[in-house]
Formats: structure tokens, sequence, C-alpha cells
């Protein structure tokens, strides 16, 4: 194994036993199967550095791991922020406003017809590995979705 084929990221464990996992790099999408399980679990963000595994180099190893976090995805029975429903009132239906937060990560504001609010945060729910994916690359550990008629907001929070 040389330097060459080792590839430094972030990625997300997206399925993991006793005995191996699977990581994504949340960057460029690939997906790496490791040999063998170095203690990481489902949902968890991994800085670190992966290398194939000799002598096939068809399955990986986790070589060096510079922190790890569990991430978590929830949804809040809070009403969005204010910010967040102003936002949503001066941009059409299906259009989606990204926000940093002050400090770290971002919320994103997607207008919904409101008929269909439930149904779209389902949908937003549905893409876990998405989600947690943008976690990942923001830095932050959760994803909270909060809704009212019309307005879908994804706040990615430390």
């Amino acid at each position: 194994m040389t330097d060459d084929e080792s590839k430094e990221g972030t990625f997300l464990v997206t399925a993991a036993d006793d005995e191996t996992a699977v990581l994504k790099d949340v960057e460029d999408g690939q997906v790496h199967t490791l040999v063998s399980n170095p203690g990481v679990e489902r949902h968890d963000a991994v800085e670190g550095v992966v290398a194939p595994d000799p002598p096939m180099n068809v399955t990986w190893q986790l070589v060096e791991v510079e922190s790890r976090r569990p991430l978590r995805i929830e949804e809040s029975s809070e009403s969005p922020t204010t910010m967040a429903r102003d936002l949503a009132a001066e941009q059409p239906v299906g259009e989606l406003t990204r926000r940093e937060r002050a400090g770290t990560g971002e919320i994103h504001v997607v207008t919904v017809p409101e008929e269909t609010t439930e149904q779209a945060v389902a949908d937003v729910l549905d893409d876990e590995e998405g989600l947690l994916s943008r976690a990942a690359r923001l830095g932050v550990n959760r994803v909270e979705v909060r809704s009212s008629p019309g307005v879908v907001v994804v706040r990615y929070m430390p």
C-alpha cells in the first residue's frame, strides 16, 4: 500500500456490524467496504484515511482516524423560526434557500404547497443518507426538521 492509494476525507458510515463496515466519502460519494470494523457504528461521521487492503485491493482499511462523531436526525414539534418563515414568504413554492447558521451549520428553507407539507417532511426524512452526508460535510452532529403549513426547514446544527 502506498500513500498514492490511500484516501483522506470525511466518511459517513452507512452500514456496520461486528465484522465489517461500509464508508461513503461525503465529498465524492465513493463507497469503501472495510475488511474489518475498527469500532465505528452506522451513522457515524469519520474523518480519517482509508487505504486498499492488500493483496487484491478490493476492500479497504481505515488506517487513521482523526475524529469520529455520531450523527442524528430528528423531527421537531417546534415551528420554524420567524427568520425561516420570513425567508419562505419571500420565495415561490418549490424553492430552497440556504443560510449559514450563526456559529456552525446551515439552515435550508423549502416552500411547499400547504396541503403537501406532511408528505414533504416525510420525503426529507426518508433521505437519511443525504441528510447525514451533508451534516458530515458541514461538520455538525445533528439534523433537525421543522415545519409549518407550506414551509419545511432543515437545520444542520452542532
